[in-house]
C-alpha cells in the first residue's frame, strides 16, 4: 500500500497509518490495550499522528481510543455524527431506520470526537463515504491518491472476502455483528461501484485488485 501501513492484533483486527503531509491519520482504534503497538508503528513510520477517524463504533474499533487520546496531545478525533451516539452509548434508532436491534460490542468512550463526518467530507486525502449496515452510521474511507478504500467491517477478508450481509462461516462474527444486512449489502454495492484499487478492511489481509471478490461476496450475500 502506498500511503499506508496496517497494524494488526492477534492478525485479527486492524488499523491502519495513512501518511499526509502533516502527520499520520490512525483510521480505527483496535481492541483496548492497543496504544502501545499503534504508537510504536507511528515511531517506525517516523511521523507523529495528528488525526483519528473511527469507521464506526464497536469495541474492536474504538478500544484503544481513550488511551491514545490521553497520551496524544491536540489529536483530532473524527466518527460520523450518526455513529457518535454510539460512542455515547446511545443505542436508539431514529423513526426512519429499519427498527433492527444494534449489535456487537459497544463500550462507549470518554473521548469526545472534536468532529462529527458525513459523506463527501474529507479527513485529509481521504473521502467519507457512506457505508450504513454493520451499524447505522458506518463509514469507509477511499484515499482519493491511490484509490485504496478502508472499508471498515463493510467487507471482510479474513476467511475469504466476504461482506457484513452474509456471516462468513470462517469467521462468523462480522455478520453476527450487523445491524442490519439488507442495507449493509446495499452499501456494498456502493463500495463496488466505487471500483477500489485495494480493499483494505478491520479483518483480514488488504486485497489488492478486488473487484472480482467484491461481486462474489455480493453474489453469494444476494441469495
Amino acid at each position: 500500500m502506498l500511503h499506508a501501513t496496517r497494524i494488526a492484533r492477534f492478525g485479527l483486527v486492524n488499523a491502519y497509518l495513512v501518511r499526509e503531509d502533516d502527520g499520520l491519520t490512525l483510521i480505527d482504534a483496535l481492541i483496548p490495550r492497543s496504544a502501545s503497538a499503534i504508537r510504536r508503528a507511528a515511531d517506525e513510520a517516523g511521523a507523529p499522528i495528528a488525526r483519528i477517524v473511527l469507521t464506526h463504533a464497536h469495541g474492536d474499533h474504538v478500544g484503544s481510543l481513550d488511551e491514545l487520546a490521553a497520551q496524544l496531545d491536540d489529536v483530532e478525533v473524527s466518527i460520523s455524527a450518526r455513529d457518535a451516539r454510539l460512542l455515547r452509548r446511545d443505542t436508539s434508532l431514529d423513526a426512519d431506520e429499519p427498527q433492527a436491534k444494534i449489535r456487537g460490542s459497544l463500550p462507549g468512550a470518554k473521548t469526545e470526537p472534536a468532529r462529527t463526518l458525513a459523506p463527501g467530507d474529507r479527513v485529509g486525502s481521504l473521502e467519507v463515504i457512506a457505508a450504513s449496515g454493520h451499524t447505522p452510521g458506518h463509514i469507509a474511507l477511499l484515499d482519493t491518491r491511490d484509490r485504496t478504500l478502508f472499508c471498515g467491517d463493510a467487507y471482510s477478508t479474513l476467511g475469504g472476502v466476504e461482506t457484513a450481509a452474509r456471516p462468513n462461516p470462517r469467521f462468523p462474527f462480522l455478520g453476527m455483528a450487523t445491524w442490519h444486512r439488507p442495507t449493509a449489502l446495499a452499501s456494498a454495492r456502493a463500495l463496488r461501484a466505487l471500483e477500489p484499487a485495494r480493499l483494505a478492511p478491520g479483518h483480514g489481509r488488504v486485497t489488492d485488485d478486488p473487484a472480482a471478490a467484491m461481486d462474489a461476496a455480493i453474489g453469494r450475500a444476494s441469495r
